[in-house]
């Protein structure tokens, strides 16, 4: 029996293998998008000082900009896009029922056409082709996120639960993102187009803080697999567990 606040005893790895597979979209926000993030929004705060006239600053900036922002948005949709198959994968294969092998071949297609989307998109340069990639990457991420193994707080916009789902604040981070990388030589170009850049990427930056908190918040609602039994016996309405049976001398 593990003791309180859930440090387990010496020798014990409390953490199975599905476990760690869990944890590959929480590292990768660590370590990957949050750091990449805070360099954006640097080097767009002096690329933007940079236009005004404000400083003196050297001219690769707004490029570094935007080099590092198809970065960002890489590895914001890779992040998603690697929890989505994660999540899918551990509770079909690990699940009590039939594994439906038409249902599977059909949800690795889409993954490999939402891979393949976002390449496209980070390759080509008409905007039309732009456009039609990044919309088909967003519908790929989505039609995965709607599969009724992925956990979602609520799909009703007019319910609080819904603004407060860090999927779905995910899925409209995605959507902002690579709207942004769509379109950039647009903003490059157009004042009406930077314009509507920073609008989009001022809301990203405020989702990207919701993110970061919606995200341990459900990290603690997560039990780990040898404890789902136990945890999901619970009456979760009533905040009430089923008495521990009594431990054997």
């Amino acid at each position: 029996m593990l003791p309180a606040f859930g440090i387990p005893p010496a020798g014990v790895v409390a953490l199975q293998t599905v476990d760690w597979f869990w944890l590959i979209h929480p590292a990768a926000a660590v370590v990957i998008v949050y750091p990449l993030l805070g360099m954006v929004l640097r080097l767009g705060l002096q690329a933007r000082a940079r236009r005004l006239g404000q400083t003196k600053l050297p001219v690769t900036s707004g490029r570094d900009h935007a080099d590092l922002g198809r970065w960002l948005t890489a590895a914001v949709v890779a992040a998603v896009l690697v929890a989505l198959v994660v999540v899918i994968l551990s509770k079909v294969l690990l699940g009590d029922g039939p594994i439906d092998l038409a249902r599977m071949a059909l949800l690795a297609l889409v993954t490999a056409g939402t891979a393949v989307s976002f390449s496209c998109l980070w390759l080509v340069k008409r905007a039309v082709y732009r456009g039609s990639f990044a919309l088909l990457c967003w519908i790929g991420l989505i039609g995965l996120g709607l599969q009724p193994e992925v956990w979602r707080l609520g799909d009703n916009p007019f319910q609080p639960a819904f603004w407060q789902s860090h999927f779905w604040g995910g899925i409209g981070l995605c959507g902002l993102m690579l709207f942004s990388m769509a379109a950039k030589p647009e903003t490059q170009r157009s004042l009406r187009w930077r314009r509507l850049h920073l609008s989009a990427n001022v809301l990203a930056a405020l989702v990207f803080l919701a993110q970061g908190i919606s995200g341990p918040r459900d990290l603690l609602e997560i039990p780990l697999h040898w404890q789902k039994p136990a945890i999901y016996a619970c009456d979760f309405g009533a905040r009430q567990c089923p008495a521990a049976a009594p431990a054997q001398p």
